[in-house]
């Protein structure tokens, strides 16, 4: 009797699942589309003389910009300090570079909407990290390091917020970004010398933090001297920090240049981002590098543009030159390019009637 009771529990299970399986439930009538929205590429730029002098009072109509060769029209133009100026016409392009399919175009009241947006962004100034090579390396000439640091701190007057962090195998957020310059100078008194170096490391921590801000990103490295407890290669920490617009500025010292292969790797990753590699045979030294890391935040022109129509979806390269033949022989140093990052996207569900919701 259990035997022929338990069968007719498992048909009646059985009937129920094959019940449940075909069931007809409404099927969805709205097709998904999906909107790219296409952000605005920043760039710092430099541009000096033969002489290291910087070249000043230049104005749009004397860049030109090329982004895997195809000309990009500039939206936003800034000198140094002044406010930032909007070209009359910089609208995003209607054309849609997403190869995803169902991909909506914007309408120009969105467009004119993510433009104001964008200009909120880039008008919220600038943010200076500085990370401070707390390692073993530096027993040698630390205290002196610190009244760099603090000196650069006080004079800097480009910068909106600065944050100070320190690094030796792990990274220290000592200060986080806060315009109070008394809490980022107690951020550096309180630090000291220990632990191995993992440069590379905590360098792509900080970009990682730089790249949740909006506006102009600085990375201030001081390092006495190579890595070497890092997992991180430094050719990602330059990539992230070319991708998210993140100039970073080194300032080491001769123990350093002992080192040839840290030497290079110094020098690549800064002028792949657009700032610059300084070796200081002294205390001195390292006081003149951050006073020309704070004379060149000052002088820097800042560009943006909306990407033209471009079908590349991977690293993309940025070529700036200046147009009159009397600027052909000054130099131009800006970021070479960056790799297409995730987007905003918008999902937008559109019935069978045409309607949007």
């Amino acid at each position: 009797m259990r035997k022929k009771t338990s069968r007719l529990f498992l048909w009646s299970c059985f009937g129920l699942c094959l019940c449940a399986g075909n069931a007809v439930y409404p099927q969805d009538t709205t097709n998904s589309h999906i909107r790219v929205v296409v952000d605005l590429v920043q760039l710092n730029v430099a541009v000096t003389d033969n002489h290291g002098n910087y070249v000043t009072g230049l104005r749009p109509g004397d860049f030109t910009v090329l982004e895997d060769g195809i000309p990009q029209k500039i939206s936003t133009f800034a000198e140094g300090n002044e406010p930032i100026r909007r070209m009359a016409d910089a609208l995003p392009p209607k054309e849609d570079v997403s190869t995803a399919s169902n991909v909506t175009q914007q309408t120009d009241q969105d467009r004119s909407a993510l433009t104001a947006a964008d200009m909120n962004a880039i008008a919220t100034g600038a943010h200076v990290f500085v990370l401070f090579d707390t390692s073993n390396y530096m027993y040698r000439g630390f205290v002196f390091a610190q009244d760099a640091i603090s000196d650069f701190i006080r004079s800097l007057e480009a910068a909106d917020r600065i944050a100070f962090y320190s690094y030796s195998r792990n990274l220290s957020r000592a200060a986080r970004l806060t315009s109070d310059r008394s809490i980022v100078l107690r951020g550096v008194r309180t630090t000291v010398a220990g632990d191995d170096a993992a440069l590379y490391n905590c360098l792509l921590l900080t970009v990682k933090d730089a790249a949740q801000v909006s506006g102009r990103k600085i990375i201030v490295v001081f390092s006495n001297g190579p890595d070497n407890a890092s997992i991180i290669p430094p050719e990602d920490v330059a990539e992230l920090a070319q991708s998210t617009g993140t100039v970073i500025y080194m300032i080491s010292t001769q123990q350093a240049q002992l080192e040839p292969i840290s030497t290079a790797v110094f020098e690549r990753m800064t002028a792949a981002t657009g700032g610059k590699a300084y070796f200081a045979k002294n205390w001195n030294d390292e006081k003149r590098a951050f006073a020309s890391i704070r004379d060149d935040l000052a002088h820097l022109y800042s560009l943006s543009y909306y990407p033209q129509a471009n079908p590349n979806r991977g690293w993309r390269s940025i070529s700036v030159k200046l147009t009159s033949e009397g600027l052909k022989k000054c130099h131009v140093r800006t970021r070479n390019g960056y790799r297409l990052q995730p987007s905003r996207f918008a999902k937008t569900d559109v019935t069978a009637d045409g309607n949007s919701r």
